[in-house]
């Protein structure tokens, strides 16, 4: 067979996975031809997507449009931040009197350890918060503190997974993944959903996190580097300028034309995602550029203290995003930068100190701008810590999924408002448990999404984010 005869009879999956000179840029020319930015010639049918990100209409009337889910890999300590226990003072040094389950049985401790900060009650609504947090003591009546948060897998992997993507098991797709499918976007020139890496790594999992596992790749979440270039791979190569491009979109023009198979859905995603790529080009760059924002908002993030810089800038990032239409925004802290297992009086205070001024800005900013009502905030990690002493020699706290604390504000959420309770070591939550799936349902219902009616068909079964698990929506935390 000759090569000439040989391409004409590939497949376009073939040509698209062989293709050397790539087809991401051959998207973007095209697109910036179709937009007037480069000459012709006219752009090639490229045919019907299967898959878009056009807004969609959901199930009923939505309170919340977007979220801003900040991510503390590691899980942070309850009991030291917001969820003050009384009783590890009156039992600190003495053994815990109960069960206890330890990740870490080799260093573990059955020693009560309390906690090094002290508490007090701020707002209206009397909210707890320690030292740690002078920044969230301030935008205590705008958050919904849920201090009965369980998934019961005491690995960060599994506990993820639960939070991330609905179950402890690994290849589903994300939370951010669901929501961009079910709804789609309202800024056609930016995903739907983005996610904004720590400088330092990824969190434990890694691209995972933001996987739209069996969905269609159109929906995974496009990961925003903390340095420039901050989207990789969005400029066309400039050897691909000329007749060698128009040739071979044409060449793929053709090809699209003669795919009528059905089971060419992910292909027809992975163009919509090239395409999508081609528009980021021409509006992504100015989103991430903050210079022009006025130096009282740079310092209300903390863009002037050289410990809240790089984290104020991405949470100032995110509230241009969702101003912009952005449906989902993860903003990730680095691999365990919260798993204090050890030397935990000097550790916590680092994180807190990161992370406390800029979201508590974020927050404030969204309201001054309107946008707090329609826009979930929140904060909280995959897990929490034990009440007793890890590691003796540098004390520190073991993993805790039994009872943990977390935040939501905004987005339909009630204000100034404390769900739950764990026991009176802050171990176990006993009252008014929320389970992860009980959380995205919650979440699903205050996007005008049924969590039992969004579902995607795969191999047969339909399957949704909470798949079949007794969830709940947590009307008690709903404004």
């Amino acid at each position: 067979m000759s090569t000439d005869n040989y391409i004409l009879r590939s497949s376009r999956r073939h040509f698209l996975a062989q293709n050397a000179m790539g087809i991401g840029s051959l998207a973007l020319a095209w697109l910036l031809k179709h937009e007037g930015l480069m000459a012709s010639p006219a752009k090639p049918d490229l045919g019907a997507n299967t898959h878009s990100l056009t807004p969609k209409k959901p199930h009923h009337q939505p309170r919340a449009q977007a979220m801003v889910s900040f991510f503390m890999q590691g899980g942070p300590s309850q009991m030291d931040l917001c969820d003050p226990k009384p009783m590890l003072n009156k039992w600190a040094g003495k053994d815990f009197p109960e069960k206890i389950k330890y990740d870490n049985a080799a260093q573990a401790s059955s020693k009560v350890m309390p906690s090094a900060w002290t508490f007090k009650k701020y707002g209206q609504c009397g909210m707890d918060f320690s030292s740690l947090l002078p920044g969230f003591s301030e935008i205590a009546d705008e958050i919904c503190l849920i201090r009965s948060m369980h998934t019961g897998v005491n690995n960060h992997g599994q506990s993820i997974h639960a939070l991330n993507s609905g179950r402890t098991i690994a290849g589903r797709p994300a939370l951010g993944s669901w929501l961009s499918y079910g709804l789609g976007s309202e800024n056609q020139n930016l995903p739907a959903y983005m996610v904004l890496r720590d400088p330092s790594s990824l969190p434990v999992l890694g691209t995972f996190n933001w996987s739209a596992g069996w969905l269609p790749s159109l929906f995974q979440g496009t990961m925003v580097r903390a340095k420039e270039p901050r989207i990789l791979n969005l400029t066309s190569p400039s050897h691909l300028q000329g007749k060698p491009q128009d040739n071979f979109l044409n060449f793929l023009g053709e090809l699209n034309k003669q795919a009528v198979n059905s089971d060419e859905s992910e292909l027809e995603a992975r163009i919509a995602s090239f395409e999508l790529a081609a528009r980021m080009q021409t509006t992504a760059a100015e989103i991430m550029d903050v210079s022009g924002e006025s130096e009282a908002t740079k310092k209300l993030y903390g863009l002037d203290i050289d410990e809240t810089r790089e984290f104020g800038t991405r949470c100032l990032i995110a509230r241009r995003l969702i101003e912009q239409g952005v449906r989902f925004v993860q903003v990730f802290t680095r691999n365990q930068y919260w798993d204090h297992h050890g030397n935990i009086k000097n550790s916590l205070p680092i994180s807190c100190k990161k992370i406390d001024r800029p979201i508590a800005a974020l927050v404030k900013d969204l309201k001054s701008r309107g946008l707090l009502d329609s826009t979930v905030v929140h904060w909280g990690g995959e897990m929490g810590r034990l009440p007793v002493v890890q590691n003796e020699k540098s004390p520190g706290r073991d993993h805790n999924t039994y009872g943990f604390s977390m935040w939501v504000a905004g987005g339909g959420f009630k204000s100034g408002h404390i769900h739950g309770a764990t026991d009176e070591w802050g171990h176990r939550a006993i009252e008014g448990t929320v389970n992860h799936f009980d959380y995205h349902a919650t979440l699903l219902h205050l996007f005008g999404l049924n969590h039992e009616k969004l579902t995607f068909k795969r191999a047969g079964q339909e399957k949704t984010l909470t798949d079949g698990q007794k969830a709940r929506v947590v009307k008690e935390i709903l404004a």
